[in-house]
């Protein structure tokens, strides 16, 4: 009898990670349905990861997210997302666009996006504009004040914001520390779940999770359970979107109300 080896014969997903980060191809293949697998390409530039050219006509990739795409191209893949929430939210108005317009000349036949327009997309299929916005610890002020620009430029001005407070032992470090220190590889959920919870205003109609270094998907049925609210995080979002463009309608349990209603046809 053959064991599962985990081969995409329905769907192969590529996506761009961090360099020195777990979480994400963690994350992806918790939440993947059989018979999709995921397949990570790493990028070690700062954000974001692809540079405007001087007239604004298009988008320059870094050296090594041009190198991913060589590699992805001859991987037979079905989707390809850029998974760096801080790229889309610092690259400004009509990067991720310019992004995607590149990916598609180099992976040609892929459907191609980015960590922003999946969080997008997954909002209004969600029908929901006003998010509780909660960020990791090692995001800074300035992406901060971007992320909260990102999306009410967008439509979906968040009803209010959280950055997650890592506890004691980090909370005094400059957020540009936490990551190399290590504070990435112990992450704890639980904290993150209690904060969440105590703070979602009244106001909001959802709760995004933005960052997908930021581990939180095992506690999303969790929270809609107790805040009576879609949550909607940074690596389920763009599964979510990749699964739809690949044709893949399986609903995912588990890991809230928008995988569990993958089946819905783009549109619905």
């Amino acid at each position: 009898m053959a064991q599962n080896d985990n081969w995409g014969w329905q769907a192969r997903i590529g996506m761009f990670i961090v360099g020195n980060e777990a979480v994400p191809e963690a994350e992806w293949w918790a939440m993947a349905p059989p018979h999709v697998s995921v397949h990570a390409a790493r990028v070690t530039a700062p954000a974001p990861w692809a540079r405007w050219r001087a007239d604004r006509s298009g988008v320059e990739f870094e050296a090594d997210l041009e190198r991913g795409c060589r590699q992805f191209a001859s991987m037979r893949l079905s989707a390809v997302v850029l998974g760096h929430s801080s790229s889309s939210i610092l690259g400004g108005t009509g990067w991720d666009e310019a992004v995607v317009e590149r990916l598609a000349a180099l992976l040609p036949g892929v459907a191609v996006s980015t960590n922003g327009l999946d969080s997008l997309a997954a909002l209004r299929s969600s029908g929901c504009r006003r998010p509780f916005l909660v960020l990791p610890p090692w995001y800074n002020d300035a992406i901060l004040q971007a992320g909260l620009r990102y999306y009410a430029e967008r439509g979906c001005e968040p009803a209010g914001h959280l950055r997650y407070d890592p506890g004691r032992k980090w909370r005094d470090l400059p957020p540009g520390e936490l990551y190399p220190l290590g504070m990435g590889f112990e992450q704890e959920i639980e904290p993150l779940y209690a904060q969440i919870r105590a703070a979602c205003p009244d106001s909001a109609d959802a709760v995004l999770i933005a960052g997908t270094g930021f581990r939180c998907v095992g506690i999303i049925e969790a929270l809609e359970r107790d805040v009576q609210r879609p949550v909607l995080t940074a690596n389920q979002v763009s599964l979510w979107a990749a699964l739809r463009a690949c044709g893949v309608h399986a609903p995912v349990s588990g890991y809230g109300r928008l995988l569990a209603g993958a089946q819905a046809r783009p549109g619905q």
